[in-house]
């Protein structure tokens, strides 16, 4: 493995190694080197299309799109494939950039259940634009990143959703009792693309890079083998598709910094607080209608709403002021959890214990990894009762029979007495799982022994003293 890892490496150099393919590259205007973001800021950006297909640019491109994986596109090209189909075609694709006549292949559409209900659809573009986007996205985010507001936290570099989460948490702290909860409805099917376009137009003049960004806008959509044109939105699975949506919504981060209000973005999930419910219902208005008159972005009306922050969900946590403002796991999202453990779990799924508690511990590492901030040890404590005691059902059911679960109890020491008495009684499979026999066969050292990630013992790993 490693050493295809280093023949892979190798390949990438030689994939933009100019020299090599014969082509010097073209530098920023007139040879200067690329400017700085903080000289990009205050003028119109030229010569940004050079900086794309820039030797360094490009293979620290190739490098993510090859850590990120993902699924190939309406091409069928894996990312494994992607090094070598470059060293022969990058030249091309090269010129094709920087002459403007490069154009994007159509994204596979993908539906994924949303945990609420419905589906969300995601664009996957073939793997040579994902490079590609991946090469503009390195070059655009130091130009329009550095001028974002500071309420922002989606999808940038340096934030995260648990600052997010945090910052709301300060803010119901400082006095703001209640949360105007916006809901943009189905925000990247609906960005404008020519209100977009417009505010990417102010900042950048190099009309080729404007050109390939509006294509991928323009870039028609497969499903089941037939391509559909699109007019507006921005495909959730493109690599540029996070920083075009802050670039947009930055214009209601700044309405918002401007009017006084306090706030929290994370991509399109927006909270404002205020200091009661009839302010709040006034921002709703007025914001509902900056955003449906200047950006011609929808509000579900149906999913926002003015309320107590504890009765609202912001990025998986709610907001509880007690004594203190504190982040709690939202009723939702520890519902969502459990459907998947459930799901882990089923005791019908024929295969093996230790591949679901293999399965298990991925799940759990990351939601642990995700969660924690919240500092709700009972949560995982009662998380960690709940799932052993499927475990223990889980295995009572592969045990079958009678005589077998006899056996094996007897196995792990149980009386034998006790052992017959459980394997031939009919109560329950949660009954047996919670009875002395199975509690002190299928112990919890036991079960850590065999695979399972305690919950509470990784809460209490993360989470400073």
């Amino acid at each position: 493995m490693r050493q295809h890892t280093r023949m892979g490496d190798k390949l990438c150099q030689l994939v933009f190694d100019w020299r090599a393919a014969g082509a010097a590259p073209t530098d920023l205007s007139e040879g200067s080197e690329p400017s700085s973001a903080s000289d990009r800021t205050g003028a119109l950006a030229q010569g940004l299309m050079e900086a794309v297909v820039a030797a360094d640019n490009m293979r620290q491109a190739l490098k993510r799109v090859r850590a990120n994986k993902g699924s190939p596109g309406v091409d069928g090209m894996t990312v494994g494939e992607l090094p070598g189909y470059l060293k022969g075609a990058w030249p091309r694709l090269r010129q094709g950039l920087l002459d403007g006549t490069y154009r994007p292949q159509p994204v596979k559409r993908v539906e994924i259940p949303k945990p609420d209900g419905g589906v969300r659809e995601l664009g996957i573009p073939t793997v040579v634009d994902r490079l590609i986007q991946q090469a503009l996205l390195q070059v655009l985010t130091p130009i329009y990143d550095p001028t974002f507001s500071s309420h922002s936290y989606g999808f940038r570099p340096g934030k995260s959703a648990h600052q997010a989460a945090l910052a709301a948490r300060d803010i119901v702290a400082s006095g703001k009792p209640w949360v105007v909860d916006l809901d943009l409805e189905k925000f990247f099917d609906r960005v404008n693309h020519d209100i977009l376009m417009s505010r990417l137009a102010r900042r950048i003049g190099d009309k080729r890079v404007l050109r390939v960004i509006r294509r991928y806008l323009q870039a028609g959509v497969m499903l089941d083998g037939v391509v559909t044109a699109r007019s507006e939105g921005t495909p959730q699975g493109g690599n540029l598709s996070p920083l075009l949506a802050n670039i947009l919504l930055d214009e209601l981060d700044k309405e918002l910094e401007r009017r006084g209000h306090t706030f929290c973005r994370y991509a399109d999930d927006c909270n404002i607080y205020v200091h009661s419910q009839r302010a709040g219902e006034r921002v709703m208005a007025s914001v509902t209608q900056f955003l449906e008159k200047k950006l011609k972005l929808r509000v579900n009306q149906a999913k926002s709403a003015v309320a107590r922050p504890f009765e609202r969900k912001f990025l998986g946590f709610r907001v509880i002021r007690q004594k203190s403002a504190r982040l709690s796991i939202a009723p939702q999202s520890l519902k969502r959890a459990k459907d998947t453990i459930r799901r882990i779990t089923r005791r019908n799924r024929g295969v093996s214990l230790a591949r679901v508690l293999e399965e298990l511990g991925r799940f759990t590492d990351g939601w642990v990894g995700y969660f924690w901030v919240a500092r709700t040890p009972s949560v995982f404590q009662k998380l960690d009762e709940w799932i052993r005691r499927r475990l223990r059902c889980y295995q009572w059911k592969q045990w079958k029979t009678p005589r077998h679960r006899a056996r094996e109890l007897l196995k792990m020491g149980i009386g034998r007495y006790l052992a017959w008495g459980v394997a031939y009684n009919g109560a329950g499979l949660w009954h047996i799982a919670g009875c002395p026999a199975m509690t002190q066969s299928l112990t919890n050292a036991k079960l850590t022994a065999m695979g399972f990630h305690s919950l509470h013992e990784r809460y209490l790993a993360l989470a400073p003293a």
